[in-house]
C-alpha cells in the first residue's frame, strides 16, 4: 500500500517560494533557498530541505524551536510579530501561521486535478479510510492521513505530502466542535464523501446527537456524491431532511442498500460473507478484520471502489490484504490467553460493540479492562452506568473498572468487579487475576493510555 512518507523527496511534489506566497500572501523577509522537499511542523522530526511553519498552541509556541528546525530545514513560516532574517535561510512572515499551513495544503491540493474521498463519522473512520486505501491502491497512487491525522493540523500537513505519482486523495475528517469539517472541506475540497454512523462522541463540545449529526452532514456541501451506511436510520434521516441534491450510494446489512453484505459468518479472527452489489455483481470476501462492525467498514471500501471503477478481483484483494490498525480490535495469544486490544479510544456505541466481540468469541472466562469513556460531558455518567448494566446482561465474568467513570458501571454491574485508578493500577490487578484460558478485552479513550495495561 502507498504510504504517506515524507523521506520520499524523489517523487515528492516541490514546493516553492512562489506556492507559498501564492497561498498566504505572505511577506518575505530574507531569501535563501528558493524550494522545499516538504512541509514540517515539529523541529524534532523535520527532515532535510523541509520549510518549517511554526505554530502556536496552548502550551506550546514552535518559534521557540526555529533555529533548530532551521539546522536541517530550507525555511520557515513565521509570525510578523516574530520575524528576522536568517542568513541562507528563507523566512517568510505571515499573520497567522496555521491558516498559512491550511492555505499551503489547499494551493498544493488545486495544483492537481485529483479525486479527494473524505471520510467522516462518529465510529470507523480510521479503518474505513485505510481499507478504502487499500482497495484503490490497486489501480492508483494514493494519498492518505498518516494515522490519524485528521483535523486542522493534520489534515493538511497530509495534503502538503502530495507526490507526483499520486493519482487520488483519501481523507479520513475528525469533528470535534460544529463547522470542523465544513473547515476541512474548504481545505481538501473533496469530490466524494463516506459517512459511517453517527453515535455520541465529544458530547463536552456537541452537547446533543443532532448537533454531531449536523456537523458529520457539513460534508454534503462540498461533495457531489457520497456514500452513506443505510442501517443508521439516524444518517440516512439527515441526509434526507439536509436536502442533498448529489448522489447518494447506500451500504448495509439489515436494509435495503446498494451494496450489501449476506450469508455472513463471523470468525474468531475475521469473518467471510458475500457482497451483493445492486448492479448484479457479487462478490465473496474472507477478511483478516474481525466484528460486525469492521463488516460495515468493508462495505463502506467496496463502495467506494465500486463507485471509481475499480476492477472487482482488485477491491477483493484490496480487503482481503488489509490486516487492521494499530490498537483498534487487535488480537493475539499471550501466555495461553486471547487478548483483544482495543486501546485507541472509545464511546458507548464501540465500548458496546468491543464487549460484544469479546463474549462472541471467548470460549472460557471473559475479563473486561476498561478504561473511562471521555469527552461525554454530562451524558458521561449515564453512558458508564449502561455499560455496567450491559456487561451484567451479556455476562461478562469480571471486570476492572480504570478510573473515575467506570466506576458508575462497576456500581451498576452484577459480577465480580474491582476498582483500579489508572492503566498502571489495572496492569497490577490483571496479573493477579488472569489464568489460561481466559479472553479478555482492554478498551478504553486514548487519554487513560490503556495500552499500559499489557507492557512489561
Amino acid at each position: 500500500m502507498t504510504e504517506v512518507n515524507c523521506t520520499e523527496r524523489t517523487v515528492m511534489e516541490t514546493i516553492t517560494i512562489k506556492d507559498v506566497i501564492a497561498a498566504t500572501q505572505g511577506k518575505i523577509i530574507s531569501r535563501g533557498h528558493e524550494t522545499f522537499s516538504g512541509v514540517s511542523t515539529d523541529s524534532r522530526s523535520i527532515q532535510e530541505g523541509e520549510l518549517f511553519i511554526a505554530l502556536r498552541g496552548k502550551n506550546f509556541d514552535g518559534h521557540d524551536y526555529m533555529q533548530k528546525a532551521l539546522d536541517r530545514g530550507n525555511g520557515a513560516v513565521v509570525d510578523m510579530k516574530q520575524a528576522f532574517p536568517v542568513r541562507g535561510k528563507t523566512i517568510i512572515a505571515v499573520h497567522d501561521t496555521l491558516r498559512a499551513l491550511q492555505d499551503i495544503a489547499h494551493h498544493m491540493r488545486m495544483k492537481r486535478d485529483l479525486p479527494v474521498i473524505a471520510i467522516t463519522g462518529s465510529n470507523g473512520k480510521t479503518t474505513t479510510k485505510e481499507l478504502v486505501a487499500a482497495v484503490l491502491d490497486k489501480e492508483h497512487g494514493v494519498l492518505k492521513n498518516a494515522g490519524n491525522l485528521n483535523n486542522q493540523i493534520g489534515l493538511p500537513l497530509s495534503l502538503t505530502k502530495i507526490r507526483d505519482t499520486d493519482t487520488i486523495v483519501v481523507l479520513e475528517m475528525g469533528a470535534s466542535a460544529p463547522g470542523d469539517i465544513q473547515e476541512l472541506c474548504t481545505i481538501a475540497v473533496p469530490s466524494f464523501g463516506v459517512l459511517t454512523n453517527i453515535n455520541p462522541t465529544h458530547l463536552e463540545s456537541f452537547k446533543t446527537l443532532e448537533t454531531i449529526r449536523k456537523t458529520k452532514l457539513e460534508l454534503l456541501g462540498s461533495v457531489s456524491t457520497v456514500v452513506a451506511n443505510a442501517d443508521d436510520l439516524f444518517l440516512m434521516e439527515g441526509i434526507e431532511q439536509s436536502g442533498y441534491r448529489g448522489e447518494v450510494i447506500t451500504y448495509g446489512i439489515h436494509y435495503e442498500a446498494d451494496v450489501r453484505a449476506v450469508d455472513i459468518r463471523l470468525n474468531d479472527i475475521g469473518s467471510r460473507f458475500q457482497i451483493l452489489f445492486k448492479a448484479g455483481e457479487t462478490l465473496r470476501v474472507d477478511t483478516k478484520i474481525s466484528g460486525m462492525f469492521n463488516i460495515y467498514n468493508v462495505l463502506a471500501a467496496a463502495s467506494v471502489g465500486y463507485l471509481l471503477d475499480i476492477a472487482l478481483f482488485h477491491i477483493k484483494d484490496g480487503i482481503e490484504s488489509f490486516a487492521g490498525v494499530p490498537m483498534r480490535l487487535q488480537l493475539r495469544e499471550m501466555n495461553g490467553m486471547l487478548v483483544i486490544g482495543d486501546m485507541y479510544n472509545a464511546n458507548p456505541a464501540s465500548m458496546e460493540a468491543a464487549l460484544r466481540e469479546l463474549v462472541r468469541i471467548s470460549k472460557g472466562r471473559t475479563i473486561a479492562v476498561l478504561g473511562d469513556m471521555l469527552e461525554l460531558g454530562t451524558y458521561a455518567e449515564e453512558a458508564h452506568r449502561k455499560i455496567g448494566r450491559l456487561l451484567s446482561e451479556l455476562s461478562v465474568d469480571v471486570l476492572i473498572a480504570t478510573g473515575p467513570l467506570m466506576s458508575f458501571a462497576a456500581s451498576e454491574y452484577t459480577g465480580n468487579a474491582f476498582a483500579a485508578r489508572t492503566s498502571e493500577d489495572a496492569r497490577n490487578l490483571l496479573r493477579g487475576l488472569y489464568k489460561a484460558g481466559d479472553t479478555i478485552l482492554i478498551k478504553g479513550s486514548r487519554g487513560m493510555r490503556m495500552e499500559r495495561v499489557l507492557e512489561e
